[in-house]
């Protein structure tokens, strides 16, 4: 196994890593057909405005809307966003035993959310970024393994 995974596109090996995977979570007493959804619907308090981005065809919509501020974003966001990812990502990967799997069986790989167009939740495209998601993935497949 490689000591790194860089993930990003859907088609690619890793895609199943990536938050716009079609893969639904059951959270909150709902279910949410991608981690995108749930996680972007999660930056607004009114249930209109979840339920409007739940309701979405596409995680690309789903991210759009949840990017968009015609609605009034919570005021905790960016104290709650890394917990509120990690709950999304630890859902899809222990509700899902084919993909809980596929993590497992990355080892101790380094896990590398590869885009240019994100350096919080990505690496920036320059392994500048934070990795944010990688870092999760990452914790969530050490907690699967306990």
């Amino acid at each position: 196994m490689a000591d790194q995974i860089r993930f990003y596109k859907l088609q690619d090996e890793f895609g199943c890593f990536s938050n716009f995977a079609p893969y639904p979570i059951e959270l909150q007493g709902q279910t949410w057909p991608t981690v995108e959804h749930f996680f972007q619907a999660q930056k607004f308090l009114a249930e209109e405005h979840q339920e409007a981005i739940r309701q979405v065809t596409s995680p690309m919509i789903a991210a759009r809307m949840g990017r968009s501020r015609q609605r009034p974003l919570r005021a905790d966001w960016e104290e709650v966003k890394d917990s509120i990812m990690t709950a999304a990502v630890r859902a899809k990967f222990s509700q899902h035993l084919e993909l809980k799997q596929i993590l497992l069986d990355t080892g101790e790989a380094e896990l590398i959310e590869h885009s240019r167009n994100d350096s919080y939740w990505a690496d920036g495209g320059d392994g500048q970024g934070l990795n944010r998601l990688g870092q999760i993935l990452m914790q969530i497949r050490s907690e699967l393994r306990g």
